[in-house]
């Protein structure tokens, strides 16, 4: 095993640096009722990968959609996924203060039932898509993502797996037991001052008594947004980037969506 997550280190190593991402994606629109929704489309190179293809979902974090969760999704597409990054806020909702990000995140963290319909619209769409295999879908998600893509765990929707980085754990409607149908895996900076240590164990409480298949990954050194670089390199802001958290993170996860997918 440490010899597979040696390979696998280096291989993310090469990619985060070295690899175009030729096979860019598109912007598409959908909808969750009457308000449309931006999302972001890339599929894999079809003379590399062919036949139906397994999905993720990529969450964004509290500014909305952009940049980062598309590039996040060719890497994906790179793998031979269907990545979906969505889109929690709607057409043209990018917040670009702290306050206003704040602000909209909260909307949906406060109302698990609004967060749930809207991630759930994401999940119809991307099933009317060509080429996807239906059956074998995961969402991941950063931030403000991860806390969503756990709620998707916990309203119990038919994910074969789900992976949040540096996201918050707490929620207003905990996991019912056997509610949670695929597996969580959980990437956490050990120094992450947004997220307490009482609110690591009660998720991980609340993942025992659901009794969810469920790992959780804490890294050294790292603390809020670890996987992001325009967090900056200041962990004594509470927010920065880690290179060497990013890397084992996107190697564990890569193996964890093979392994589920």
């Amino acid at each position: 095993m440490e010899a597979v997550l040696k390979l696998l280190f280096l291989f993310s190593l090469y990619t985060f640096i070295f690899m175009p991402f030729a096979h860019a994606g598109e912007v598409v629109y959908y909808k969750d009722g009457d308000l449309t929704l931006e999302g972001y489309l890339a599929k894999p190179d079809p003379s590399a990968f062919s036949g139906k293809r397994p999905v993720v979902l990529v969450i964004h974090q509290w500014k909305g959609l952009g940049d980062y969760e598309k590039k996040r999704a060719e890497m994906l597409a790179e793998q031979g996924y269907v990545a979906f990054a969505l889109d929690m806020y709607g057409q043209g909702v990018r917040p670009k203060e702290m306050a206003d990000s704040a602000a909209e995140s909260s909307k949906y963290k406060n109302n698990p039932e609004l967060a749930r319909s809207r991630s759930k619209a994401a999940l119809d769409y991307i099933k009317t898509i060509p080429d996807v295999d239906g059956e074998k879908i995961a969402a991941i998600g950063y931030c403000f993502g991860g806390t969503m893509a756990l709620e998707m765990a916990r309203a119990g929707f038919d994910l074969a797996g789900v992976v949040s980085f540096h996201g918050g754990l707490s929620t207003q409607a905990p996991a019912q037991e056997n509610a949670i149908l695929g597996a969580v895996q959980v990437h956490h900076g050990a120094d992450d001052p947004l997220v307490s240590q009482d609110e690591v164990l009660a998720f991980q409480e609340e993942m025992r008594e659901s009794k969810a298949d469920w790992h959780f990954i804490s890294y050294a050194n790292a603390v809020h947004a670890f996987t992001e670089k325009e967090a900056g390199s200041d962990p004594s802001n509470g927010v920065a980037y880690n290179e060497k958290a990013d890397i084992r993170s996107w190697a564990y996860t890569l193996k964890f969506l093979e392994e589920t997918l």
